[in-house]
């Protein structure tokens, strides 16, 4: 018998994964060509050459037992120097050695945070629409997730319910940005307001409330838009990152954790959150792959194939008659479903070949996500289909 736990999370197994398991279906019969799937946000371009040469360099220059072998729980100290040291030079911070955690991408990442500072009972906010895990993850750790309703007119924080649900029972908030699934990304002027409405609840509940940054999409922006730092804005961040979609790396899992001397007790929090890297089962973070990151920290992300990609969707769905926010980062669109329900449009969409996500699985019903990290080809050639899709729906 499995636990109580696992029941919910097996009866509702991701969404996600569901569809992406009905495109290699799809694809068996009609060939991969003739079916579009916009299921699964895995990376299609490839990872940098420098990586692969890095790979085979250290393999062949490194002693094994060192390549191969433990570390620090936190992961190799010269690895995470070097990290520190790049992110000193792009974002104006002080970081050092210490105050990152390598680990096994950024789910891990925020896991062990989550596991560090998190009683049962404590509440974690989030904004809708979210990746869903978010709450699996809070409830790891017998916590209690709390959703801000979305605004659909930006899909930026709907900040004045976020303020009436802080209560003193509020432990952390999670934030993401670039966005996944709209692809938005939070302003400047958000990030200052969110961090105000924070200090004045810390101070109105006495209480310590977390600022979590899930930043697997940072290096993903387009248009010039920037993407804030936010432990610039807020001392009580901490910071998530993954080299998932940066480099293309997502079976690879590595990522880093920081946590800046700023945030209140970070000596502890830091302490708790390594030991937590352990205590999880990850132990350590993959070190060959730690090694391949310090030599590539600032290896740059090539994302002229991913912004074409965003405007041929976007300006093709648009055309024809779909409303969406346009993307600034990341490499999903998140479109209105034209009929009520997003799984009747989800549904009649598999009649020509066509795979989303349904809005529901982010917490948002209505809409669907595209995740648009495929190859040109597909993007052009489903245009027409979705086309025909509309039409049908539309009548």
């Amino acid at each position: 018998m499995i636990s109580e736990k696992m029941k919910p999370l097996v009866n509702n197994n991701s969404m996600i994964r569901v569809m992406f398991e009905e495109g290699t279906r799809l694809k068996a019969l009609y060939g991969p060509e003739n079916v579009f799937d916009f299921s699964l946000g895995n990376p299609s371009v490839p990872a940098p050459d420098s990586v692969r040469r890095a790979i085979i360099d250290l393999v062949n220059e490194e002693e094994p037992t060192v390549l191969h072998g433990y570390m620090s729980n936190a992961g190799f100290e010269d690895v995470r120097q070097t990290i520190a040291e790049s992110l000193n030079r792009r974002f104006g911070t002080a970081f050092a050695a210490k105050n990152l955690i390598m680990t096994v991408g950024a789910a891990s990442g925020l896991n062990i945070v989550l596991k560090a500072i998190l009683n049962p009972g404590d509440e974690v906010i989030v904004f809708a629409p979210y990746f869903l895990e978010y709450g699996s993850y809070v409830r790891n750790y017998d916590g209690v997730l709390v959703q801000v309703s979305p605004d659909t007119e930006t899909f930026q924080p709907n900040l004045k319910e976020f303020a009436e649900k802080i209560t003193a029972k509020t432990k952390a908030v999670i934030v993401n940005t670039p966005h996944n699934p709209t692809g938005v990304v939070y302003s400047e002027e958000t990030i200052r307001r969110l961090a105000a409405v924070l200090e004045e609840k810390q101070k109105e509940f006495g209480t310590v409330i977390y600022l979590i940054s899930d930043e697997p999409y940072r290096e993903l922006a387009y248009d010039g838009a920037v993407v804030p730092y936010l432990t610039k804005y807020y001392d009580n961040t901490i910071v998530g990152y993954s080299y998932s979609k940066s480099l293309s790396l997502p079976g690879e899992r590595i990522g880093y954790v920081v946590i800046p001397d700023e945030a209140d007790g970070s000596e502890e929090l830091i302490t708790a959150a390594t030991i937590a890297n352990r205590v999880n089962g990850s132990v350590n973070a993959p070190s060959l792959m730690q090694k391949v990151i310090a030599r590539c920290v600032d290896e740059k992300t090539d994302i002229e194939a991913y912004d074409k990609n965003r405007k041929a969707l976007y300006d093709g769905l648009t055309g024809i008659g779909f409303e969406c926010v346009k993307p600034e980062g990341a490499f999903y669109l998140f479109v209105k479903s034209p009929v009520p329900d997003e799984m009747e449009f989800c549904t009649a969409a598999k009649k020509y070949n066509i795979l989303m996500v349904p809005g529901r699985s982010f917490a948002c019903p209505g809409y669907v996500r595209l995740a648009y990290c495929v190859s040109y080809e597909t993007i052009v050639n489903s245009i027409p289909q979705f086309e025909k899709l509309y039409r049908e729906l539309k009548g």
